[in-house]
């Protein structure tokens, strides 16, 4: 029992006084997640960039723009040239841009027996065609509501429409449980690859070998000295995700810590297992990084697995990063138990396992 708190406090002690180690494994996923969150955390509705060139300058062609800007979903951009508001069109930095002529208000005080009614030229962006049609519909609407002003129009039908409140997640709120998972995998995948490797180069497992320390022990030490790790991190992550952004844990923090023990144990078979393949610590970090890089992209981490191309979806949803960004992002964001949460705890058990009675064979001490 004492080598074994001996070994789990010279752990520690190793990943403390590495400045590097400490930069990649806690600082690094931090900026990032600053990053990331500061300049796409709080996108989470549509907003429309509509210029508006007011030729009339009428109080008619005041009062339309007013009715255009009440809508939350549109940010209008007041210009006063028909050329350069195309202009920015073009360029991509609005996605309408709606002409008000000179003769609107005299169309609009005109006689109502007209036929022909008054036309706004409005441009749109072909290339965006998703955003131009969002964009049009609500032109569209806010004219229609002045012409049936003007004809005294009274409707048969009317929709009856009732607002849910729902969870307002943002972009940060998918982000930051997939930080906390990327952090699990390249600590104990990465991490624990690299440093065997490094042990075994340079001969201290052999050393260890020649000892009566236990190879239980040993794993047991590492695996208390990377859950304490991967605790703290957690911890602090989660923290200024609070502090910055407002995050919340809303579900259980048993449920939470739950999942970061299975994801810690299960991404440190797999580091067993590429330490016992790799010769050489050189070695380990390309085969480390050949499979934890594409586990970042394909494992919902920055962005929705659903969004992943059909025929990546099998291999994707077997993926253990997968299904720990996922138990993770329920846990926090949705408040599912633990209970809910069965198949991502079956299959992480299963890596783990599985993970674990290959690197027994795959493990060597010199």
């Amino acid at each position: 029992m004492r080598a074994y708190w001996q070994l789990t406090l010279s752990q520690l002690r190793i990943f403390l006084r590495n400045r590097q180690v400490l930069f990649w494994t806690l600082a690094f996923p931090i900026f990032l997640m600053t990053m990331l969150g500061s300049f796409l955390g709080n996108g989470n509705g549509i907003s429309l960039s509509i210029g508006v060139v007011d030729q009339d300058q009428s109080v008619q062609s005041k009062d339309l723009v007013n009715n255009l800007n009440k809508n939350k979903a549109i940010d209008i951009k007041k210009e006063n040239n028909e050329k350069k508001a195309l202009s920015k069109l073009k360029k991509g930095d609005l996605q309408l841009v709606v002409i008000i002529p000179k003769g609107y208000d005299l169309s609009l005080n005109g006689s109502p027996s007209k036929t022909e009614p008054f036309s706004l030229p409005v441009y749109y962006n072909e290339t965006d065609m998703a955003a131009s049609q969002v964009g049009i519909q609500l032109v569209n609407n806010a004219v229609d509501g002045i012409s049936k002003e003007k004809v005294d129009y009274h409707p048969v039908v009317v929709t009856d429409s009732k607002g849910i409140e729902t969870l307002n997640l943002k972009y940060i709120d998918f982000l930051v449980p997939g930080i906390v998972a990327m952090m699990i995998m390249s600590n104990n995948m990465n991490g624990v690859a690299g440093q065997i490797a490094a042990w075994r180069e340079r001969g201290i497992l052999r050393r260890m070998q020649g000892t009566t320390l236990k190879a239980s022990t040993f794993i047991a030490a590492q695996i208390t000295a990377r859950l304490v790790l991967n605790g703290m991190q957690a911890l602090i992550v989660l923290g200024v995700a609070h502090l910055i952004f407002g995050i919340e844990v809303r579900g259980s923090w048993f449920t939470l810590i739950s999942f970061v023990i299975l994801g810690t144990l299960a991404f440190m078979a797999i580091g067993f297992i590429i330490a016992g393949i790799a010769k050489t610590p050189e070695s380990a970090a390309p085969i480390a990084g050949f499979l934890s890089f594409p586990m970042l992209f394909m494992g919902g981490v920055f962005f929705p697995i659903k969004n992943m191309p059909e025929f990546l979806q099998p291999i994707v949803q077997i993926l253990p990063i997968a299904h720990l960004s996922h138990a993770l992002r329920e846990t926090m964001n949705v408040g599912a138990s633990f209970m809910s949460l069965g198949t991502e705890a079956m299959i992480l058990g299963g890596w783990l396992v599985g993970a674990f009675i290959i690197a027994s064979y795959t493990f060597k001490w010199e």
